[in-house]
């Protein structure tokens, strides 16, 4: 069935002192799936995940351009996150820079791949951190759960554009 999700799939890899390797398949063609990465209004309907309420997303989607995403956490604590997009490659390649608002001195630049088979569309996330503590601050903060969830909302996104 054309509709169906899952739950909970993405891999997490840490492929290095300061990496971090997400992969996930999706249950949506790439094109669909790109829309739901990169619309601020699709954004807000997948990015909290359940952990929360998405308050902010702005995105000047080109190089050079920037973007800030904000959500209030459940517990009532605002969490933001923003960076500056370095090259797109529409439907196939997005690099950016991300910063945590809470650690504004660690950043890392994040490389996000799309590739479609058969309807289906593997997305491919390297996280590069500059410091190794900073790639453990990342993976000690809950950000796999928190990430699984906004993985299974963001496919539920994708497939309702269908």
């Amino acid at each position: 069935m054309t509709s169906e999700t899952s739950t909970g799939t993405a891999v997490v890899t840490l492929t290095g002192d300061t990496t971090i390797l997400i992969t996930r398949d999706f249950n949506a063609p790439r094109d669909l799936l790109w829309r739901a990465w990169t619309e601020p209004e699709l954004i807000r309907r997948w990015w909290a995940g359940e952990k929360g309420t998405v308050t902010l997303v702005e995105s000047d989607l080109r190089v050079g351009g920037t973007w800030r995403q904000v959500m209030v956490a459940d517990g009532g604590f605002e969490v933001g996150f923003h960076g500056e997009f370095r090259e797109i490659v529409e439907l196939e390649k997005i690099i950016c820079t991300e910063t945590f608002e809470g650690m504004p001195d660690a950043y890392s630049v994040n490389t996000i791949t799309f590739s479609e088979q058969d309807g289906r569309t593997g997305l491919v996330m390297l996280i590069e951190h500059t410091q190794a503590a900073h790639r453990d601050a990342h993976i000690g903060s809950g950000m796999e759960e928190g990430m699984q969830g906004s993985m299974d909302a963001l496919e539920r996104v994708a497939v309702s554009l269908r």
